[in-house]
This record gives structure tokens, sequence and C-alpha cells, in this order.
């Protein structure tokens, strides 16, 4: 059998319970028509880069898939016809990557680090580092007069 990963957005309006059911279906698919899923990755309400079919947001879901060819192709059928699956796509790999995916990964290095701002220096308020204005006048000269 071969190895392939399979991403799905969800929309955003539904909830992550009924997102894990989607996942739920498309795994008991796979499995009914001798494959296996290796691993189930959830990574979130994520924003889009556009707009697909009237939504901004979106739930990303990973499945490593062991499986026939036509298991594959009954899951992509299924995720065509499911109203909630906004875009999916499945890619054939040599090998699945060991642990997480590069995504959780750096979701969890993000959270490591803190909120924004603590590795920046102090905001200054005074704006000091702009240098001065060019309102003052002073560098300009003399105005000419008006001719009537």
């Amino acid at each position: 059998m071969a190895l392939y990963e399979h991403i799905f957005i969800a929309r955003q309006d539904i909830s992550a319970s009924q997102v894990e059911t989607i996942t739920a279906d498309f795994t008991k698919i796979v499995e009914g028509l001798d494959g296996k899923v290796a691993k189930n990755e959830y990574w979130g309400l994520k924003n889009l880069a556009y707009k697909i079919k009237k939504n901004r947001k979106g739930h990303y879901v990973l499945l490593n898939l062991d499986a026939p060819h036509a298991a594959i192709a009954e899951v992509e059928r299924q995720a065509r016809l499911h109203e909630d699956v906004l875009r999916f796509m499945t890619i054939r790999v040599d090998e699945h990557e060991e642990g997480q995916s590069v995504v959780l990964r750096s979701k969890a290095d993000k959270e490591r680090r803190g909120p924004r701002g603590d590795d920046r220096r102090p905001r200054r308020d005074n704006n000091d580092d702009r240098g001065p204005r060019r309102d003052n006048n002073d560098d300009r000269g003399p105005r000419r007069e008006k001719k009537e």
C-alpha cells in the first residue's frame, strides 16, 4: 500500500467536535477499504489567504494514510460531496514524518516564546528615534514676498 498525506479545510462556523466527526468518517472509510490512518492532527481554526465559498477562516486537519488507491479515491469523493469541507488535498509521499508536523511544532514554539513584545525593546511614546520634524521652518530660510 502507498503512503499519503490528506489535508482538508472545514468551514469556520462548525464546531471542533463536528470536525472530529468528519475526520472519524474519513477514518472509517479508509479502514473499511483495508487502509489505516497513521496519524491524525487537528491544526485548529486558521485564517485563509483568500475567501473560499464566503469563508475567511477554516478548521485544518491532516491525516497520514497508509491505504490503497481505492480508499483514497473514496475519501476524496466523500470530501467533494461533504458540504462542510471547503478544500482538500491528497499527496503521495515516500515516508511519513515522525512526531508532530511542522505546523504543530511552530505552534508549540510560539506558545513557548510567550506573548509578543517580551523580547522586543521598550516602546517609545515620544518618537525620539525618528529625528526632528520638518515643520520648524529653521532650515528653510525666509519666505519670498508676494507680488500683487
